[in-house]
């Protein structure tokens, strides 16, 4: 069937190249149409052992019935309806799509980091990349370009064959300061770097005005390589957050700036603490704020882990997210000499390790936990690949397998205020992994792809190597 809409007179663009209200409108009709015209019938996937991601046991010779790009019935038990597409699923493992509160877009091309990379083609790519990793819905925390807003909108209509993409409009950072320009290369309508409290508020209008899903700022010295934000600028951004209905999400890697920015009203973390252990006083105030804590523990081990050759990097399901320039520079022994030898691999593996012990006491004192990487930021933060990561390392912390599976989606859609993902149960988005194992035994089994569903679709085209 053929769907056709208006957009009304005019442009659908406006200059900065971004969407109108008109043109958003008409891509959640576009997406309503297509999803009621996938397939006549609904599908009923049967015989699967089912993780639903609301934390509750593995479902033996459970059911899944999509209809329409929704579930619309999952669990033991379930009345197929006549008429419907049976498939049978006996011996996988069902959980819903992986979500990454913290990821970046269009930051990287091969091995390097700049502007010029941020363009629609390179940023579809890794959309599609997270999505064959099983990541179907991703958070671009902040250093987005123009061209953001119309590919959210897209992403949201389903129109573009990849991850669901939310995000934060540019963020606010540092003159001088982090992030990083040397290393990032930013241009100048990526970033904001406001000197006084009153700039810092401007700028935050200028965000809400483009529906910016969350406010980023970067409370960080870099270990001592830059000047870090003042007070007085990130009091103002969260205040004025605050008044425009818009959570903070904070950048920080000491336990000093993340007590300072908590106690001005961040609502997340958007990294762990990794300078020290985190003090039972401090676990007390995230709890009782409702603070969001994004360990991030895979940011860390990326610094080093390629270049130890670790064994999860040798595997074809890692190699396969490489790009070709990248691949050839993690292949290179002089390379992997200098990591080795950098004085940024032995701060790695320390904060790697504050990170880990960190984690579990937080989870069991009840703070929340969200589920992020930072992956897309630099090259060795590989899209989909330091998602799997981050759930391996939540389990050598000390997390259960199925806590980690449901903090990557139940909480992690609670954190993004997400109701329609997350979890499989009916009404929700059909946005699941089919596993050729069972997580809940052996996390590694996250890398047992065997299909990735998007919206009730398949995710077309061969995968990934296979194991």
């Amino acid at each position: 069937m053929a769907v056709s809409f208006a957009c009304g007179s005019g442009s659908a663009l406006d200059r900065r190249g971004s969407v109108t209200k008109t043109t958003t409108f008409a891509f959640a009709v576009l997406a309503a149409l297509v999803s009621r015209t996938v397939g006549a019938d609904p599908i009923a996937l049967t015989g699967v052992r089912l993780i639903d991601g609301a934390g509750d046991p593995p479902v033996p010779n459970a059911t899944v019935i999509v209809d329409g790009g929704r579930i619309t019935a999952a669990g033991a038990g379930v009345v197929i309806p006549r008429g419907a597409q049976r498939r049978n699923y006996a011996g996988r493992t069902v959980i819903p799509g992986l979500i990454s509160d913290h990821s970046h877009v269009g930051q990287v091309g091969g091995t390097q980091d700049g502007a010029e990379n941020y363009t629609r083609s390179n940023i579809m790519s890794q959309l599609q990349q997270y999505r064959r990793y099983g990541v179907t819905t991703i958070v671009a925390l902040g250093l987005n370009g123009p061209i953001f807003e119309t590919i959210r909108a897209e992403a949201h209509a389903g129109m573009i064959g990849g991850a669901d993409l939310f995000g934060v409009d540019r963020g606010i950072g540092v003159p001088e300061g982090g992030p990083p320009q040397a290393t990032l290369k930013l241009a100048p309508d990526q970033l904001y770097r406001p000197t006084t409290p009153q700039e810092a508020r401007e700028d935050i209008r200028r965000m809400a005005a483009r529906r910016t899903d969350l406010v980023k700022l970067w409370l960080d010295d870099f270990g001592g390589s830059a000047p870090k934000m003042k007070p007085e600028i990130y009091t103002a951004v969260i205040d004025e957050s605050h008044k425009l209905g818009l959570r903070v999400a904070a950048h920080i890697h000491d336990l000093a700036d993340a007590e300072a920015v908590v106690a001005a009203g961040a609502d997340i973390l958007a990294h762990g603490v990794r300078d020290q252990e985190v003090p039972v006083e401090f676990i007390a105030t995230l709890k009782q704020r409702g603070t969001w804590y994004i360990p991030t523990l895979s940011l860390d081990e990326s610094t080093f882990a390629w270049a130890d050759q670790a064994p999860w990097t040798r595997a074809a399901f890692a190699r396969a997210a490489l790009s070709r320039p990248l691949a050839r520079e993690i292949d290179d022994p002089a390379w992997r000499a200098s990591i080795e030898h950098a004085k940024e691999t032995a701060e790695a593996r320390h904060a790697l390790e504050i990170n880990l012990r960190n984690l579990k006491p937080l989870y069991d004192a009840g703070v929340r936990i969200g589920f992020g990487t930072d992956s897309g930021a630099v090259a060795l933060r590989v899209p989909g690949i330091a998602e799997h990561r981050e759930l391996a390392l939540m389990v050598q912390a000390g997390l259960t397998p199925m806590q980690a599976l449901t903090i990557a989606t139940r909480d992690a859609a609670a954190l993004l205020g997400r109701r329609d993902r997350g979890i499989l149960s009916a009404g929700r988005r059909a946005d699941f992994i089919v596993l050729g194992s069972d997580p809940s035994i052996n996390i590694a089994a996250i890398d047992d792809i065997v299909e990735v569903w998007d919206a009730g679709r398949i995710v077309p085209g061969p995968l990934l190597q296979r194991k």
